[in-house]
């Protein structure tokens, strides 16, 4: 029988039929590609790339375009006087905030994945959150938080937490404080059904396994199960930081009547930038940095705990 061509060919001649192999098949899914390819063009490549070309520009308050600035933007937001303190509020909010509806949503999704009667029910209230608008749900809490008629407020004072109701949307660390307990209220739900889903993913023979060696409940859940979440706590993480880093809406509707920058992240601060200074230009090189920042933090990450590595 005749033996292969591939098999009997040079090293090179291999290497260049696998190569050709590829190409052509590239070639055939491009076809069935190009829909998203287009979205993706459209929707994040090119914004970044008029925003990265925006920061190195001289723009006026009104948008005119006065030519080549260099670093001038770039320098103009390290200068900022109040920017360490934004930058200790940014760490603060997302690391908080991340941490602790990684934290309730492993909870959460541990006792949503037992038996009970009425899970569907309490499945389908938890999600709520996470599918109602951002801007109301902190609308409300605005409201419920009011000094004067706040039903929370009125809460706190009843069952003794407070002698008189206190404004926490008046202050910048109660008010940043609030923001934050709001934020995870919206970020538990989707983290839930992330690491939810993946607990579905575990097999039942394993942990029958680990109960016949006689592992604990806690030694089970941290030496069997916890491993197999890997890679929905990398997801959960990841779309988490990516949220949480960029979040306005929240911020904005809470906070954004406290004066000064106390209660700022770099994204209300990106965003005073442009609606108060009207300074287009420095708002890009910030966007730019915060760009930056999200890739650099989201690739150490990854590196650290590799979702796709085989245990």
């Amino acid at each position: 029988m005749a033996t292969p061509i591939a098999d009997t060919a040079p090293p090179r001649v291999n290497k260049s039929l696998r190569r050709r192999g590829r190409r052509q098949t590239t070639l055939q899914a491009l076809p069935w590609l190009a829909p998203a390819l287009i979205l993706i063009g459209g929707v994040v490549v090119f914004p970044v790339g008029y925003m990265i070309y925006t920061s190195f520009r001289d723009l006026t308050r009104f948008g005119t375009d006065r030519g080549w600035a260099g670093w001038a933007n770039y320098e103009r937001v390290l200068g900022l006087d109040h920017l360490s303190t934004v930058v200790g509020n940014t760490v603060l909010w997302v690391v908080g905030v991340v941490a602790l509806s990684v934290g309730f949503g492993l909870v959460l999704a541990q006792f949503l994945n037992k038996r009970f009667p009425g899970r569907k029910v309490l499945r389908l209230v938890i999600i709520v959150p996470w599918a109602a608008s951002v801007v109301m749900t902190s609308t409300v809490f605005v409201y419920g938080l009011d000094p004067f008629y706040g039903i929370i407020n009125r809460f706190l004072v009843d069952i003794g937490i407070l002698d008189a109701p206190f404004g926490f949307l008046k202050n910048p660390l109660p008010g940043f404080l609030s923001a934050m307990a709001v934020a995870v209220f919206v970020s538990v739900p989707f983290t839930t059904f992330v690491f939810l889903a993946g607990l579905q993913t575990v097999p039942h023979d394993v942990l029958e396994a680990a109960q016949i060696d006689g592992a604990g409940r806690f030694q089970t859940y941290w030496r069997v199960v916890f491993p197999m979440l890997r890679g929905a706590l990398a997801v959960a993480t990841i779309i988490n930081v990516i949220n949480v880093f960029n979040s306005l809406p929240i911020l904005k509707t809470m906070t954004g009547a406290i004066p000064g920058y106390d209660a700022d992240t770099t994204t209300t601060l990106m965003f005073k930038i442009i609606q108060n200074d009207r300074q287009i230009d420095t708002a890009s090189a910030l966007s730019v940095l915060n760009f930056v920042v999200v890739v650099v933090v989201i690739g150490i990450y990854l590196r650290v705990v590799r979702p796709m590595r085989e245990d």
